[in-house]
């Protein structure tokens, strides 16, 4: 059996005359964490809107575990295995913690809701919070919810947009070390868009630099902060 779970194959979206995304060709093995990076603008999460669904491609394919689901929708290849989380949390307020990652789990079919997410909520520190109010919780708390609703199911690719938006050094840290961890342990496999350049270096196998719409750049964490282009491009003083 392939160890490649995800796959993009010249994978384009244009707007008019605009290239948004243009040729872009990823590749992710099982339990990988491959890091996205580069400016604002330069593509990233559009990258994640076509793997998921949100965008209709200009041209190319995206493939799930062998499969091309470039025809498939959001909700179909959130059932095949390919969940996302994105900037903002998706959680509900008013809602126990327990409660909102068992009906995720349940809405994806699996087998037992409740010991999946009873997992998933020890895996994250959570266990102790399953009956609170998610509205109640503290903000990185918050984060690490929204990560366990888009781990319910067992997933097998697990897209995240950003995930350490808005919280402390410290937060930003613990999460990253939580998915690290995670990835090993469930063998899912995870494409991370990030700013934060110490938890994308810290924890990615593997770094994709785009800009302007293209790949200028994929390797090692060690080989992308040589890499003389992507320091001019991006990096910076941060390399």
């Amino acid at each position: 059996m392939s160890d490649c779970v995800l796959q993009t194959e010249d994978v384009a979206i244009h707007y008019g005359g605009v290239k948004a995304v243009d040729g872009v060709e990823i590749t992710l093995l099982r339990g990988q964490i491959r890091g996205l990076i580069g400016p604002n603008g330069s593509g990233k999460s559009t990258v994640i809107d076509a793997i998921t669904g949100r965008r209709r491609l200009t041209r190319g394919k995206v493939l799930l575990r062998g499969e091309d689901v470039s025809a498939a929708g959001v909700v179909e290849r959130r059932r095949r295995g390919l969940s996302r989380s994105f900037q903002r949390t998706s959680i509900f307020g008013q809602m126990p913690v327990r409660k909102q990652v068992e009906l995720a789990s349940s809405l994806m079919g699996s087998a037992d809701p409740g010991a999946d997410a009873d997992e998933v909520l020890r895996e994250l520190s959570l266990d102790t919070r399953g009956d609170a109010i998610a509205a109640d919780l503290g903000y990185g708390e918050q984060r690490r919810l929204d990560l366990a609703i888009a781990l319910a199911g067992r997933p097998a690719v697990l897209l995240l947009d950003e995930p350490m938006a808005g919280l402390s050094m410290r937060e930003s840290l613990d999460l990253a070390q939580h998915l690290k961890a995670l990835a090993a342990r469930r063998e899912v496999s995870v494409l991370l868009v990030e700013h934060d350049m110490d938890v994308v270096f810290g924890i990615s196998d593997v770094v994709t630099v785009f800009e302007l719409g293209r790949v200028i750049a994929a390797g090692s964490p060690a080989e992308v902060r040589a890499n003389a282009r992507v320091r001019e491009a991006y990096l910076g003083s941060a390399a």
